[in-house]
């Protein structure tokens, strides 16, 4: 039962960030099918299946209420919360329920309209508060970021979403220090760094010359080199530079770290480092695009063989490249000696790959009716993609 509960429902997914920039928790949208009832108990047992104690919290945004009063009449699973709106928390079927789940040891998260917060005499059957700041109350945040005196309508411990800004956030979690960020601001603080080239991270940088100190595996070399996608495009680029001199076109990173040797890489990595960047806003994007690599790893076919695979996590990575250099996304791809499984799927949308970016890219949304007709179009079923999903997820 718990190998097809999977197949009744649609999954969206939104990360949450905390203070050091790391996703801390995810938010999971589940939207059942219409057209059959969805077994509650044992849709919490498949995904708590998928959801080890290491991964983040899981914040559930159950979008049917027949759905969510099943699930708050099951017991809780370790990790997973789930998130109660003011409609919810207003319907009076649900009322009853809500307040035992409490009791029976759920962790409830309350989220409601812009500038409201809990009624009182619910507030305390919740583990946390999701809020969404007025306008108003975002320039009195915006006022308060530049004056430490002043009092700031951003309450510690709680949630926010729609923080529009790199000094709201930076207010938000840094000063008034808010348990995390649901979203991220990622136009916003793509444009402050218009007028200067975006760079690798140099933490990252420190970290793969850590690695090579530890003896690190190829293999180790190869995921960490991969977690950072504006690196992985130069070390391609300088892979097939006319200074490396290789013999042939390298088109993957275990290719380039097998043509390069440590000591080369160690050499070009101290180069790195002068040019580094530490701007700790750009985490979440970086981890964005990584996020989607993986996904498409996971939707992959499981014979898939482990070359196509790295071609695929590839073509994620790089799918949001235009993002992190500030130019044509075409033009990024075309100066790297890719796969044209690769360049097909992330210029023109074609291809083998192309099925596997456009649901990986659908996920990323809270729009499950959009997510179900996208898995749908490219005939990937809904149980194969959740599962996939909710292991990429949990491996954050």
């Amino acid at each position: 039962m718990t190998s097809s509960v999977l197949g009744s429902v649609t999954l969206g997914f939104e990360p949450i960030w905390n203070q050091k920039r790391q996703c801390t928790g995810v938010r999971l949208f589940v939207a059942s099918d219409s057209s059959s009832a969805v077994d509650a108990r044992h849709l919490l047992e498949a995904i708590s299946k998928l959801w080890p104690d290491t991964a983040p919290t899981l914040l559930l945004n159950v979008q049917s209420f027949d759905l969510l009063g099943d699930l708050l009449n099951h017991l809780p699973e370790n990790g997973i919360w789930l998130e109660i709106s003011d409609a919810a928390l207003g319907h009076q079927a649900l009322t009853g329920i809500i307040r035992q789940a409490n009791q029976r040891g759920w962790h409830l998260v309350w989220s409601g309209q812009d500038g409201h917060a809990p009624p009182p005499h619910s507030a305390s059957l919740f583990h946390k508060t999701l809020r969404t700041l007025t306008p108003q109350e975002a320039l009195m945040a915006l006022h308060a970021s530049q004056r430490p005196t002043s009092p700031s309508p951003v309450l510690a411990g709680c949630l926010y979403q729609g923080l529009a800004s790199q000094a709201l956030v930076d207010h938000a979690l840094d000063r008034q220090s808010i348990w995390g960020v649901v979203g991220w601001p990622v136009d916003e603080i793509l444009h402050s760094h218009r007028l200067q080239q975006i760079q690798p991270s140099r933490l990252h940088i420190r970290a793969l010359l850590k690695a090579q100190d530890n003896d690190a595996s190829l293999e180790a070399l190869e995921n960490l080199l991969g977690e950072e996608p504006l690196l992985t495009h130069r070390f391609l680029r300088y892979a097939n530079s006319a200074h490396f001199g290789a013999r042939r076109e390298i088109n993957t990173i275990r290719q380039g770290l097998m043509v390069m040797g440590y000591t080369q890489l160690r050499t070009w990595l101290m180069e790195q480092i002068s040019t580094g960047q530490d701007d700790p806003n750009l985490a979440p994007i970086r981890t964005s695009m990584v996020l989607r690599g993986h996904l498409m790893e996971h939707l992959c076919e499981a014979g898939i063989e482990n070359e196509l695979r790295r071609e695929v996590f590839l073509c994620g990575i790089f799918s949001q490249l235009d993002l992190l250099l500030g130019e044509h996304l075409g033009a990024a791809i075309h100066r790297l000696p890719l796969s044209g499984r690769i360049t097909s799927a992330v210029v023109g949308q074609t291809g083998p790959y192309a099925a596997w970016l456009a649901v990986a890219s659908a996920l990323e949304s809270s729009n499950t009716r959009m997510i179900r007709e996208v898995c749908k179009a490219h005939g990937m079923p809904a149980d194969e993609v959740n599962r996939a999903l909710l292991r990429t997820l949990a491996a954050l």
